[in-house]
Order: structure tokens, then sequence, then C-alpha cells
């Protein structure tokens, strides 16, 4: 054999009670599982490499199912943010805006949208223009693997524009000829974020049709849905209507209840879900294990400013006029990009610029108005926040739920982007699992790898199985932690010295190597 980890407690990822075994790997997949007291007869594998695994836990490799690496992946072949944590696969293409399909024209213009979620791109070369060919681009070479869903806002973008108004007939059909584009391309479904422009112009029934064509590919539907602060309940509710009218299935996205509204009521939330999957809906979410949000500067805004594109916000920013009716709507009216809920400027906190001569913002809470205006001009809309609205009690019972993955969520941009882009995998299996005891180790794992890949239609990751790909990570139940914190957000968590992609070693002895046996995973291959 190739390799042989020796006296592992295997935590297979199915959820069932652990055991010892040694474990065997050939050729990228997994070759043998020898347990101990085996029968007579059984030989332990021997190979030409064996790693002590004593009092160590192998799982296979956590999937991230709401990651926006898209250009991370590209830009930093270390990617040490995700590997070190044992993550083996991430979910790309989220929140509805991504970079395919484009052509030149929304190229350029969703660069500038999420500039803050990803960076401008000017060290890309964009050699890309379908869904098939930025998954070719990956299949280069990257240090995890990448699935992608077809973004529906930059489709809007592509197919109609920056336009506050239903999409023609015509308009539709293009939409759903691009959806099934980058279905047939390899995507595993589609995004939306509908608290963003345009994506948050398609009214219901656009949306509805765009999911048909994803359910006839048997992809599925990951909406960051219209609200997650006042009528979070509602919008959760449209997006399980939407879906059971398309016949698709739904996966929502960071399932959070977020600001003072939602106070203690994940409860009614996991009751309105569980009423839908009883009733035979095909639902699934995800979560990251924090409090505080994160997102751009710019999406507080009200969706009428947002129309146009962002040439068009800067627009209206400096115009007096124009920002005092801003202001109104974000602090009296309640913003539809600010979730339904009067800004509190107080849990805004600058977490990176894209104007280095801004850099001393960093770190600290946006005192007002006319510092938020300042900012959004002089960053050109670049600027990234953490946003303070979470609770824990609503945390800990969302993440005990029978459909709940996990998803950091992880914006890598920025001086001190949110601490779970390095410590999401991490803080579950230590602080909830270990420390707080929400969830035993075997289901925490099984919620980080086979229901992600059940939801993704992978039959060969996920669980520890002879056969299977080799994504595995062997850690120390005792000590794994995150290491990152709100002060040192990009610090590496302590506890994973091994993690592989494919029987490839991309963490050694916890230390990065030079690996690169990432690949896209494409629907239905």
């Amino acid at each position: 054999m190739d390799l042989v980890f020796r006296d592992a407690d295997v935590v297979d990822g199915t959820g069932g009670a652990s055991y010892r075994a040694d474990v065997a790997i050939e050729g990228g997949r997994i070759a043998a599982i020898v347990k101990e007291g085996a029968a007579a007869g059984c030989q332990r594998p021997t190979a030409r490499r064996v790693v002590d695994a004593e009092g160590l836990v192998l799982s296979p490799g956590f999937i991230d199912m709401h990651a926006h690496s898209d250009l991370a992946l590209l830009r930093d072949p270390d990617h040490s943010a995700k590997a070190a944590q044992g993550v083996t696969l991430e979910v790309l293409g989220q929140d509805g805006l991504s970079y395919a399909p484009v052509d030149d024209r929304t190229l350029a213009e969703v660069r500038r949208a999420i500039t803050g979620w990803n960076g401008s791109g000017d060290d890309i070369d964009f050699d890309w223009r379908t869904v098939g060919e930025y998954l070719d681009r990956l299949d280069r070479g990257i240090a995890v693997n990448a699935a992608y869903l077809v973004p529906q806002g930059t489709v809007r973008m592509y197919a109609v524009g920056w336009e506050d108004r239903p999409a023609t007939e015509s308009e539709l059909d293009h939409m759903r000829r691009l959806v099934a584009e980058g279905m047939e391309q390899g995507a595993v479904g589609m995004s939306s974020g509908l608290t963003y422009t345009p994506g948050m112009y398609a009214k219901d029934a656009e949306l509805t049709e765009l999911c048909r064509v994803v359910a006839g590919y048997g992809g599925y539907y990951c909406p960051h849905h219209r609200s997650y602060g006042a009528g979070a309940l509602e919008a959760y509710g449209e997006m399980v209507r939407l879906t059971r009218e398309a016949g698709c299935a739904l996966h929502l996205a960071h399932a959070t209840m977020n600001f003072g509204v939602n106070e203690g009521r994940a409860p009614e939330l996991l009751a309105l879900l569980d009423a839908a999957l009883d009733a035979g809906a095909d639902i699934s979410l995800d979560t990251y294990p924090y409090t505080p949000g994160c997102t751009t500067l710019v999406a507080v805004l009200p969706s009428w400013a947002g129309e146009g594109g962002p040439e068009a916000v800067l627009a209206r920013l400096r115009d007096d006029a124009t920002a005092e009716r801003i202001r109104h709507h974000l602090e009296v009216v309640g913003s539809d990009g600010c979730h339904g809920v009067p800004v509190d400027w107080d849990t805004i906190e600058i977490s990176g610029v894209s104007e280095g001569s801004l850099g001393d913002w960093v770190g600290r809470r946006v005192d007002g108005w006319a510092t938020a205006r300042r900012l959004l001009l002089e960053d050109r809309l670049g600027t990234t926040i953490l946003q303070h609205v979470g609770h824990e009690e609503n945390v800990r019972t969302i993440m005990r739920h029978r459909v709940h993955t996990g998803g950091s969520d992880g914006i890598l941009q920025g001086t001190k982007p949110h601490p779970r882009a390095y410590g999401t995998f991490p803080r579950y299996l230590g602080r909830y699992a270990r420390d707080l005891g929400v969830l035993s180790l075997e289901e925490c794992v099984a919620h980080l790898t086979s229901r992600p890949a059940a939801r993704l239609g992978l039959r060969d990751r996920g669980v520890i199985r002879e056969g299977n790909v080799a994504d595995l990570v062997l850690f120390d139940p005792d000590t794994v932690a995150a290491g990152s914190t709100y002060e040192a957000p990009r610090a590496l968590p302590t506890g994973i010295p091994h993690v592989l992609v494919g029987g490839t070693f991309v963490m050694e002895d916890g230390r990065r190597t030079d690996a690169l046996p990432g690949r896209s995973v494409r629907r239905g291959r």
C-alpha cells in the first residue's frame, strides 16, 4: 500500500460509534480497513509509509458548504485557510454572485460588485467565460477540491442587467439557457443572494422557473434568502414554498436567525422546516459556529440604491439629497439590504478596505451614516464589515438539527476578516463537540462530512469506506481548536497534523505541503 494510518480511532462520518482500526490508502482511495480484533488470519496492512495514529481520530475530509474562495483558490496555492482546517472540498459560486457564466461586460461588473469578497481580481487571468471553462481552470491544480453553484445574480446581470423589473420572456429564456449550460458543464446547483443586487430584483415566479431547470439536472437551490432579520421566518417559508412548487431540492445558506427581533426564535425556524420535511420536502442547511455575520458595507443599502450597478450607486452617494434618502431608509425605515431592520451602527465593524489609505478604519465601529457614506465613496464600495447581530442560543439550537451541515461563509479578503474563514471546522470539533457537548464527536463529524456529501450527490466521499476517495483528516480530539480569533483572524488551528486530498498530503505534521491535488468536483461525475 501507499500509506497506512495505524491504530486510528476511526470516526467514519456515518454518525455511528467510533472504532479502532488500521486504514490503508492505495492509488488515492481507501484500500483496506482492518478493525482491531479482526478475525484470526486477517493480516494488518503494510505500506511504504506508516503513520502512527495512536490517540488520534481519523475522519473523512470536511466539506465547506458555503465558501467564498472563488479567486483565492487561484491566487493562493497555499490556501492554508481551508487546508489547515481539514477542509478537502469547498462549494463556490455562493450568494448569487460569482465569475461564471459571464461575457466581458458582466465580468467587469461582477468584479466591481464583489471586490469586497474576493479582491479586485487584478492579479487573476480571467481566461474563462463559461462555468465549464472556470472548472477547467480549477483542474489545473488547487489546494483542495471545489464544486460550483451557478450564481443567479450573475445570470440576471448577464441577461437583464441591473434594472429592478421583471424579466421579459426572452430574457427569462436566456437565463434558463445560462443555468442549463452551467448545470450541463458540471455545476451542482444554483445560488441566490436575495439581499444583494441585482439578484434580489427577481420575483418568485422568475426564481421558480430557474429552479425547475436546476431540478431537471438533479441539482439543488441554495438561497441567501430575502431576510435574516425582520421577516426572517416569512423569508424561509418563501424559499420552502418556491422549491416545492419547482420540485427542486433546497439548501438554506448560513441558516441563522439574527438581529434583536429573532432572539430565541430558532425553534420556530426548525418547526417550519420539520413540517416541510415531514411533508416530503428535500431540505438541508448550513451554518457557521459564530454569532457575527460578515458582508460588504454596500450590501446594507436599500435595493433601489443599487439599481444600475456600482457606478450608479456611487453617483447616488455623491448626491446629497439621494444620500439623505438612503440614510432615512437605513436608520428609520429599515433597509431591505439590512434585512428590514433599522441599522444599528454600533454593531458594524470595518473588517477590510480596498483603498490602503483607509486602513486605519479596520477594526473600528462605524459611528454613523456620514462615516459610512465617506467610506463607501472613498473605498469605491470595496469595504467589508463584521455585523455583530447574532445570538448564541440560536446558533446552538440550529446546529443540532437533523439536516444541518457546516459552512464557513469565509471571506478571505481584508485586513481583519471574520475568524470563521480560518476556524469554522476546528471550532465545531473543539468548542461545540468536545467542550460544550452540543453534539457528540460522531454527530459533529457526520454534519461536516457525510451529510454535505449526500447533498452534493457524492457517492464516494464523506464516509470512510473501502473504495472511497481518500479525502481524510487526522486530528487530536483533545487539542483540536480554532486558532483564529477576532484579534488574530488568520491564526491557524491546532490539533490537526495531517490532511489528505485524494490520498495526497496537503497538511503533513501540521505544515502545508506544496501539493495541489485538488480538482473540480462536477455534478454527475
